[in-house]
């Protein structure tokens, strides 16, 4: 024992595990040098313009894109797990009127769909079981979200429709009206862009969990816990209640910007932990927010967003310190012009990752390990334990 409390030669420490390789993915890549995201090879840029949320699913969860058959199968099955029990339904209406925050109900909503799974006693290293599990807590998340908003609203929710994509079958419950063409595509675009991101926390996390062959609910509802802290996801809310902040001041975007700058305050949206120029998914939704402001005849989220932009990346200089909007300077305001809850933007998030961590889940347990790191020990080499009533 006196051997492992000596003090050796301190090892090298990586906070946050910064720089540390864990494991091999084919899932997703990175180049935040210059700013490019492949899905399986595919650039996100191919994907946002030509696929939809069910073939990025696909591709995530089996490698490749699906041919027509696989897709009708998967999204004929996708659709057909929508529905939730009412004994969750009960609890959301629960969760609604205790005014608990959305990402706190939905850790409670994912971990009970468990009870209602038809496999839930399935071995948990039967990986085609926890595909099709994974398969259910995806198709569902939606479902229990719009179920949660609508109670809190003092409205009844609605029931699924298989006619419906993932995306506008989202908003239609949601809102009670299914949405047009516009707003149902950059919707399911923005949940393509937030299905996977490399080796983030909340999928480390999933990764962590499963490696234990705890079952894939467990794994997903402790992914929505890790994602729930502002260090990783709600950004696009900040960036939202920021905007709505600088139009209510009634200034010059600069100039509010500016001030703000001065008191010490940092502008949500801008900065990324592996990106040193603008986050590709940023470009696309910067797009989508100005297709939007033409459609609605209403142009100032648009404009905010750009003017800050192009102030603090020229005029700060943020953009030769590596310091570039991410993705959730714009999906917050695309979000708004959808007419989405701003506290339901980090939910979403989760709906849309979730793709990810199923897929990375499925990745890893294909030849498991148990996560298990090791600390470098800096505590007192000995103490003498001295009884209670003498201390």
């Amino acid at each position: 024992m006196a051997d492992l409390l000596k003090k050796a030669t301190k090892p090298e420490v990586h906070r946050g595990l910064e720089g540390v390789v864990v494991d091999e993915t084919e899932l997703s890549v990175i180049d935040g040098s210059v700013g490019e995201l492949r899905y399986h090879g595919y650039r996100i840029e191919d994907l946002a313009r030509h696929a939809d949320f069910e073939e990025v699913l696909y591709l995530l969860w089996h490698g490749h894109l699906p041919d027509d058959d696989e897709y009708e199968a998967f999204a004929e099955a996708m659709a057909s797990e929508r529905t939730i029990g009412d004994d969750v339904l009960q609890t959301a209406e629960l969760l609604a009127k205790s005014d608990e925050e959305p990402m706190a109900a939905l850790r409670t909503l994912v971990s009970m769909l468990s009870s209602s799974d038809p496999e839930s006693d399935a071995d948990p290293e039967d990986m085609d079981a926890a595909l099709r599990k994974g398969r259910r807590i995806t198709a569902k998340i939606p479902t229990v979200l719009a179920a949660f908003d609508r109670y809190r609203n003092g409205e009844e929710p609605l029931d699924p429709r298989d006619d419906l994509g993932h995306a506008a079958n989202f908003l239609y419950m949601l809102s009670g009206e299914e949405p047009d063409d516009v707003a149902a595509d950059i919707f399911d675009v923005a949940l393509i862009l937030h299905a996977d991101h490399g080796l983030n926390a909340s999928t480390f996390t999933t990764m962590v969990v499963s490696s234990t062959y705890a079952d894939i609910y467990n794994a997903v509802t402790a992914g929505v816990g890790a994602l729930a802290g502002h260090w990783h996801g709600g950004a696009n809310q900040d960036v939202m209640e920021t905007l709505i902040e600088l139009d209510e001041s009634g200034q010059d975007p600069i100039d509010w910007v500016e001030d703000a700058i001065n008191e010490g305050r940092r502008i949500p949206g801008f900065g990324h932990r592996v990106y040193d120029v603008k986050d590709p998914r940023a470009k696309i939704l910067e797009e989508f927010s100005e297709d939007l402001a033409v459609e609605s005849g209403e142009p100032r989220w648009y404009d905010y967003t750009t003017s800050v932009e192009e102030y603090l990346l020229d005029e700060r200089g943020l953009g030769e310190k590596g310091i570039a909007p991410n993705v959730d300077f714009y999906s917050g305001s695309v979000y708004y012009q959808l007419g989405i809850p701003i506290d339901l933007y980090t939910p979403i998030f989760a709906m849309s990752r979730v793709g990810g961590w199923v897929g990375h889940v499925l990745e890893y347990q294909a030849d498991n390990r148990l996560i298990r790191p090791r600390a470098h020990y800096t505590g007192p080499d000995h103490q003498d334990f001295v009884p209670r009533s003498d201390r």
